[in-house]
C-alpha cells in the first residue's frame, strides 16, 4: 500500500497547478484588456470583440475628459453633472477609442501576423466582416452620444459631434491608406499624442464651458509630451516595423537615440508647461507640475534609459501616473486662472 505524501511533498506537487492557475488567470485578464501576452484559447466572440478594442487604453481619454472639465472652471459636483461627464467618458473611452483601435487592428492585421499572430484578425478568431461591423456600429454610437451631449450643453455649434468626427477622421487616416500617418513615427505619434491628450481635453471643457484658442495651442503643445509616450510603445514592434517599411523613431533613429528622443520629449514639454503655469501665476500649481516630473526622470533612467525593449511595459507603468496627474494639476491651474 503506497504511503500518503508528506505534507512538503504535497504541497510541492500542488504549485505547479496553483502556478499554472494564476498565470492562466493572468492572460485571460490580458485578453479582456487587450494586452500582450493574453490567452488564446477562450474563443468567445465577446471577448475577441472587447479584446480588438484594448480597454486598457480607453483609461487616458476618460482621464483627458476629466481634465477638460476641470479646466472648464464651470464644473460642479451635482448629479447631473457627473452624470454627463460619465457620458462623455463613454464615449471618449469605450465608443470612440474602441473604435480607433478596433480600425487599427484591421489595417494592421499583417503587421501583426509578424509581430503578434495571436492577435484576434491573424489568428482568425474574428472574421473580417466581423470586424468592419463593429467599425460602424461603434462610430455610429460614438457620433450619437456626441449629438446627444451638445444638445444638453445648449451649443448652438454642434462642438462635441465636430471633435467627434475630427478625431474619428484622423483616427482612420492614422491606420489606413493612402496617408496611414503611423508610417512616419513623427506625425503618427504627433496625431496619437494628440488624441489621447487634445482631443478628450476639448470635449471636457467644451462641455462645461467655452472652448477657447488659448486651451486649444496649450493642450497641443502638451500634447507633444504624448507624442514621447506614444513613441515607447513603438519598441515592442521594432522588427516588424522595418519589414513593413514603417519609419517609427526607434527603425529611423537606432534603439537608444529613440529612447533619448522619446524621454526628452516627454519631459521637456511637461517643463514648458510648468513654466506657462508660472507665467500666468499659477506658481504653486507650477511647483507640482515639475515636482512630478522628477521621478518620471528617475523611472527614465532606472528602466527606459537602460534597456528600451525590455523595460518599457515597467516604466510605462511607473512613470505614467505621475504624468496623468501632472495633467490634472495642469486643468485645475487653468481653471482656476480662468484661461
Amino acid at each position: 500500500m503506497a504511503e500518503n505524501p508528506t505534507p512538503s511533498a504535497e504541497s510541492s506537487s500542488q504549485a505547479p497547478a496553483a502556478g499554472a492557475g494564476t498565470e492562466k488567470s493572468t492572460a485571460q485578464l490580458r485578453q479582456v484588456l487587450g494586452m500582450r501576452g493574453a490567452d488564446t484559447g477562450d474563443r468567445s466572440i465577446w471577448k475577441i470583440r472587447l479584446q480588438l478594442m484594448k480597454p486598457i487604453t480607453w483609461i487616458p481619454l476618460m482621464w483627458g475628459v476629466i481634465c477638460g472639465a476641470a479646466s472648464s472652471g464651470q464644473y460642479t459636483w451635482t448629479l447631473e453633472n457627473f452624470l454627463i461627464s460619465a457620458a462623455c467618458m463613454f464615449m471618449a473611452g469605450p465608443l470612440l477609442t474602441g473604435y480607433t483601435q478596433t480600425i487599427n487592428e484591421f489595417y494592421d492585421r499583417e503587421i501583426d501576423a509578424v509581430n503578434e499572430p495571436y492577435r484576434p484578425i491573424p489568428s482568425g478568431a474574428i472574421s473580417l466582416p466581423q470586424v468592419i461591423t463593429q467599425v460602424f456600429v461603434l462610430l455610429g454610437a460614438g457620433v450619437a452620444v456626441a449629438y446627444l451631449l451638445d444638445t444638453w450643453a445648449g451649443h448652438a455649434f454642434p462642438t462635441l459631434t465636430a471633435l467627434t468626427l475630427g478625431g474619428c477622421f484622423l483616427a482612420y487616416i492614422y491606420s489606413a491608406p493612402p496617408l496611414k500617418l503611423k508610417q512616419n513615427g513623427w506625425l503618427g505619434n504627433y496625431a496619437l499624442g494628440a488624441s489621447y491628450i487634445a482631443l478628450p481635453w476639448w470635449a471636457g471643457h467644451a462641455l462645461f464651458g467655452d472652448l477657447n484658442w488659448k486651451i486649444v495651442i496649450l493642450t497641443l503643445f502638451y500634447s507633444l509630451a504624448g507624442l514621447g509616450i506614444a513613441v515607447v510603445n513603438d519598441f515592442k514592434s521594432v522588427e516588424g516595423d522595418r519589414q513593413f517599411g514603417l519609419k517609427s523613431l526607434p527603425v529611423m533613429f537606432g534603439i537608444m537615440t529613440a529612447a533619448w528622443i522619446c524621454v526628452l520629449m516627454i519631459d521637456i514639454f511637461q517643463l514648458g508647461v510648468a513654466g506657462y503655469l508660472v507665467s500666468i501665476h499659477q506658481n504653486l500649481y507650477g511647483l507640482i507640475l515639475l515636482l512630478l516630473v522628477i521621478p518620471q526622470i528617475t523611472f527614465q533612467d532606472m528602466y527606459f534609459l537602460r534597456d528600451p525593449l525590455k523595460n518599457d511595459v515597467k516604466y510605462q507603468a511607473s512613470a505614467q501616473p505621475f504624468l496623468v496627474l501632472g495633467m490634472l494639476v495642469t486643468a485645475l491651474a487653468l481653471g482656476h486662472a480662468g484661461v
